[in-house]
């Protein structure tokens, strides 16, 4: 059974040190949450890199290319109109409408891609019933991390650390 607990520390220093201490036991870190941003914990932490501008890239272009393909299906095949003597494929005035809705499209997959890796809207989580959580913001460096065998060692592998205060988390 997997036991998941929550260390807070009073400094990112002790919170890095604890997270190379818990990887080097064999604990899993999960997660942290700081109040600034902390150079190299993502590093450490082993989380990926985000697929956002990928997403946008792909959701961009496949509409672009789509708003083309439209535009010169209905100039070309659909109802053809001679003006001008110029060429029904003219592809210098399909232009302007992919572009536009390639930039819109794009935004609009970022905004989503975002949300999805937020794992939002999400209106609950079981780390805000946590006494002192909401501190995270303020003055304090949090820590989850996980452990599959007894979760005694993880917690006093926590405090050893130089945790304040170690909580289990509880999941619905």
């Amino acid at each position: 059974m997997t036991a998941t607990l929550v260390a807070q520390f009073l400094d990112a220093e002790t919170l890095q040190a604890a997270l190379r201490r818990v990887k080097s036991t064999g604990h899993a870190a999960l997660d942290a949450f700081t109040p600034y941003p902390i150079e190299g914990l993502a590093e450490q932490l082993g989380l990926d890199r985000s697929r956002i501008r990928v997403a946008m890239l792909i959701g961009g272009l496949a509409t672009a290319a789509f708003a083309f393909g439209l535009q010169w299906y209905s100039a070309v095949i659909d109802y053809p109109i001679d003006s001008g003597g110029r060429p029904l494929n003219s592809w210098q005035v399909f232009l302007l409408v992919p572009f536009e809705v390639g930039v819109f499209a794009a935004a609009l997959t970022g905004v989503i891609a975002f949300l999805r890796s937020c794992r939002l809207p999400r209106l609950h989580d079981a780390l805000f019933e946590i006494p002192g959580f909401e501190r995270a913001t303020q003055d304090r460096y949090i820590l989850v991390a996980a452990s599959e065998a007894d979760p005694r060692d993880l917690r006093t592998v926590l405090t050893e650390a130089g945790a304040v205060v170690v909580t289990e988390l509880r999941a619905p």
